[in-house]
């Protein structure tokens, strides 16, 4: 095993490294089909699958662009885009449906084309839960689009999200496979060996692929970075949590949640970008400083692929080239 200083004898899956390493390789695909035909409907089963490009981009240059974490193809057809989203989103419902449309558009056809589509799927795994599912206890929830009597109007477009932190069944409760990979995925980092409940063949390929002893050094320091920047998300959105209520206390409980979770992930992303490209000049803190907390978001998914300063100027150019052009 190469040199670290993590205790931990499995990786975390809700990190980004470790949710690809686990769900995102075409070795370990299967891992991908069984856990995503323990939450699709019986006649939606996946038979098998192949990954396909993650990066997409909108019609026109102007268009802004998506970037799935897992982007598969059915045997049949149909496409499924796989989230791990591990910071509350207050906007992930409508980022769902934007993303779904990408996977809609590329099934068009040039010439004759009848509108035939293949079915889309979007499953979420959320590391939050819903602000208005906190009085549910529902934590696996299917969504189509219906008319007003509730029948299901078409569907082939469906959104599965997991609330992840509803579920707190102990390893001695489980009793579906569904239980089982929720447990994974929650406590799979302070597990120290395969208990009795998860030895099934499915499971220990899981926890042979999650073994950080068989990590290389590149690999070792890749799921370093991305453990950190996973544990300062979690520690800039409660401390975000705690400066917007006292915020609200003084003006207002919308207006100080807003401005202490905007507050919370700007001083997130400086940190991740100083880390990441070193010290950055006034000039482009002070174009950081103008980003909204929408921008701010894609920006924390876009500096994964920084590897200089240049590329942050170029990242915030063509966002300013974008508002300039409308």
């Amino acid at each position: 095993m190469a040199y670290t200083t993590l205790t931990d004898r499995y990786i975390n899956p809700l990190t980004d490294f470790g949710f690809k390493r686990i769900f995102g390789t075409e070795l370990n695909k299967n891992l991908l089909i069984d856990f995503l035909n323990v939450i699709l409907p019986d006649p939606h089963k996946v038979k098998d699958l192949k990954y396909l490009n993650t990066e997409h981009l909108g019609n026109t240059p102007l268009d802004r662009k998506a970037i799935f974490d897992l982007y598969c193809e059915g045997k049949g057809g149909e496409k499924f885009i796989v989230e791990m989203q591990k910071a509350k989103h207050d906007f992930f419902k409508e980022r769902s449906v934007y993303y779904a449309t990408f996977p809609i558009q590329e099934q068009a056809k040039k010439g004759d084309w009848d509108y035939y589509l293949e079915p889309v799927y979007t499953v979420g795994i959320l590391d939050f839960i819903f602000r208005d599912h906190l009085e549910d206890p529902t934590l696996l929830h299917i969504v189509e689009l219906k008319d007003q009597e509730c029948r299901v109007f078409y569907e082939k477009l469906k959104f599965i999200y997991i609330e992840l932190p509803k579920f707190t069944k102990t390893i001695d409760t489980l009793t579906t496979h569904f239980d089982k990979w929720l447990y994974l995925l929650r406590h799979l980092p302070d597990l120290q060996d395969p208990p009795t409940p998860l030895q099934e063949n499915i499971f220990l390929q899981v926890f042979e692929t999650a073994a950080l002893a068989k990590f290389s050094v590149e690999e070792i320091r890749a799921y370093e970075n991305s453990l950190k920047y996973y544990r300062d998300m979690h520690g800039v959105i409660k401390t975000a949590r705690n400066e917007g209520i006292q915020e609200g206390r003084e003006q207002g409980i919308q207006e100080g949640r807003k401005q202490g979770i905007q507050e919370g992930q700007r001083s997130l992303i400086l940190k991740l970008l100083t880390r990441r490209l070193g010290t950055l000049p006034p000039s482009l803190l002070s174009r950081l400083d103008r980003l909204c907390l929408q921008t701010l978001e894609d920006l924390s998914e876009a500096l994964l692929d920084f590897q200089t300063i240049a590329d942050l100027e170029t990242w915030l150019s063509s966002l300013e080239q974008q508002k300039d052009d409308r």
